[in-house]
């Protein structure tokens, strides 16, 4: 069975960084599109990240310039670096791999990202 497991969150200080990662298992890894997903108290989940199977990554404009998502088919784990971060970054990250309309496997337990001073 599919399997997705967040980790790396914390609580960080505005203008802080943190690395997330997420253990994947259960699909072929090396040819699937993955994506970072969040989602704050209250608010509907939002894609903040994705990368190809090549290595090709797309960021939404609310974290373009300060995250980088990247991939190791090895070990099956997708990384999210976050830098600069904000107040408003504040969320649970989730992993996952983006379908047409919505992710295609059932969500993990996700990583809590805490910005503040």
């Amino acid at each position: 069975q599919v399997q997705l497991v967040e980790s790396g969150g914390g609580l960080v200080q505005p203008g802080g960084s943190l690395r997330l990662s997420c253990a994947a298992s259960g699909f072929i890894f090396r040819i699937a599109v993955m994506g970072w997903y969040r989602q704050a108290p209250g608010k509907q989940r939002e894609l903040v990240a994705r990368i190809t199977s090549s290595g090709s990554t797309m960021y939404a404009d609310s974290v373009k310039g300060r995250f980088t998502i990247s991939r190791d088919n090895v070990k099956n784990t997708v990384y999210l670096q976050m830098n600069s971060l904000k107040p408003e970054d504040t969320a649970v990250y989730y992993c996952n791999k983006p379908g047409s309309n919505t992710p295609l496997f059932t969500w993990g337990q996700g990583t809590l990202v805490t910005v503040s001073s």
